[in-house]
This record gives structure tokens, sequence and C-alpha cells, in this order.
């Protein structure tokens, strides 16, 4: 319908206005992960559990994208023929809500927050402190 250049936006300008947009709020979504990530992270690995998490998550969006176009023939959606979009529109939406069903794996994970778990001021290093030959008393 080119609504767009109705109100002065080139379709150059929408599509990457869109895809911007739509990045920044996939980020936005991401962050929960991120930081229940963070809480579960044992000290010093965290590097390789970023990069875990981000092949991870590149992995499933090429999956849902290949499912999507998968979904999409097998429907019969081509772009002449929209008969079954309202059915892979309900599926697609409907299969955001899958990770629901392992929500109960979760169960205390991140459960205390920063300040219940203290600032790291209370835990004791026990560091020897060396023989009397050492410090330069023989």
């Amino acid at each position: 319908t080119h609504a767009n250049r109705a109100i002065g936006i080139p379709d150059g300008a929408f599509v990457l206005g869109d895809d911007v947009v739509l990045s920044i709020l996939g980020e936005f979504a991401f962050l929960p992960t991120l930081v229940l990530a963070a809480r579960l992270c044992p000290p010093g690995v965290e590097a390789v559990l970023f990069a875990t998490l981000m092949s991870i998550f590149n992995g499933a969006s090429t999956v849902g994208t290949e499912v999507g176009a998968a979904l999409t023939k097998y429907l019969g959606i081509t772009e002449s023929n929209f008969d079954n979009l309202a059915l892979l529109n309900v599926i697609c939406s409907l299969s955001c809500l899958y990770p629901l069903l392992f929500i109960g794996w979760l169960d205390d994970v991140g459960g205390k927050s920063e300040e219940e778990q203290g600032d790291g001021s209370d835990i004791v290093l026990d560091v020897p402190t060396g023989s009397a030959e050492t410090k330069g008393e023989r």
C-alpha cells in the first residue's frame, strides 16, 4: 500500500528503520536471559558462558528461520496465495510460548538478589603468611 510514502518516509528508510528497531528490541528482550546467566555463572568462566549463549541464540535463530520457511512452503503460502497466512501467524505466535513449558526447571535459580548475597566483603581468604625464612628472618 506504500502508506509510508504518504507520510514522507522513503521505502529504503522504512525497511532500514524496521530492521534497526527490531534488532534493538530483540537485544532488550535477551537481557533477562543474560541476567539469569550472570547469576548462574561460576567465577572465571564468564566469557565461555557468554560465547556459548550467543552460539545457542544464533543457532536457534537460524533454526527458527528455517522452520518458518518450511511452514510457509508446507502451508502453500506464496507471493500471490495468502489463504493459510492466518494459520501460519497463529502457529508462529503459539510457538513463542513453547519455552514456558520449561520454566519449572528454573526453581530457585537466581532466587537471591545481589543484596541478599552480599557484596563479597564477608569473604575471608586464608592466605599463608610464609615462614620466618621467607621473611628474611633467619
